[in-house]
């Protein structure tokens, strides 16, 4: 067999595999926070984190608001919808919530007071006092869940299968 010839290097190749391999630096996400360089990619996906986090809490809010609860009331209310029929002790709503509320007892008599929300005691026990949605609460839900996929749409309508699964994986990684 003859050596082969040598065939010239193509720095176009090798600067194409290096960016994959190494990354570039985030373009988007400097210019949304007018910084010029991160001190490393661990830096820079701390803060995309927090500013994609905080657009969505903005976005998530105005959606909530216009139908006139907060967004930690409409995560309630979703928590709500999925209970068994008998509801959820304040504790377990309490331990589901996204946002940590310090007083879910104040949440839950608001949602009481609009008519979203009925409380009552557990069927097994009657010292245990549960919260269970209202028809007006799925009605609520009902209304508020199109925008809220309108949001979801917008939000990740960009990535790809695959990718919307890496990034379930890696936020399932991060959550506490």
């Amino acid at each position: 067999m003859r050596p082969s010839a040598a065939r010239p290097e193509s720095p176009g190749l090798t600067r194409v595999l290096a960016t994959h391999i190494v990354g570039t630096m985030p373009q988007r996400l400097e210019a949304r926070v007018r910084q010029r360089r991160f001190r490393s990619r661990r830096e820079a996906a701390f803060v995309g984190l927090l500013v994609v986090g905080e657009h969505l809490r903005v976005r998530l809010e105005a959606v909530c608001e216009r139908h006139g609860i907060t967004h930690t009331q409409y995560n309630l209310l979703r928590i709500l919808r999925g209970a068994p029929p008998e509801g959820h002790p304040r504790y377990e709503i309490a331990n589901r919530l996204v946002s940590r509320a310090p007083d879910v007892t104040r949440l839950l008599d608001r949602l009481d007071r609009l008519g979203f929300i009925e409380r009552g005691w557990a069927p097994d026990n009657r010292r245990l006092s549960v919260a269970r949605i209202t028809d007006e609460g799925r009605a609520l839900l009902a209304a508020v869940d199109p925008e809220i996929a309108a949001l979801q749409d917008e939000t990740l309508g960009a990535l790809t299968g695959p990718q919307v699964e890496s990034l379930v994986g890696i936020l399932d990684v991060l959550t506490p």
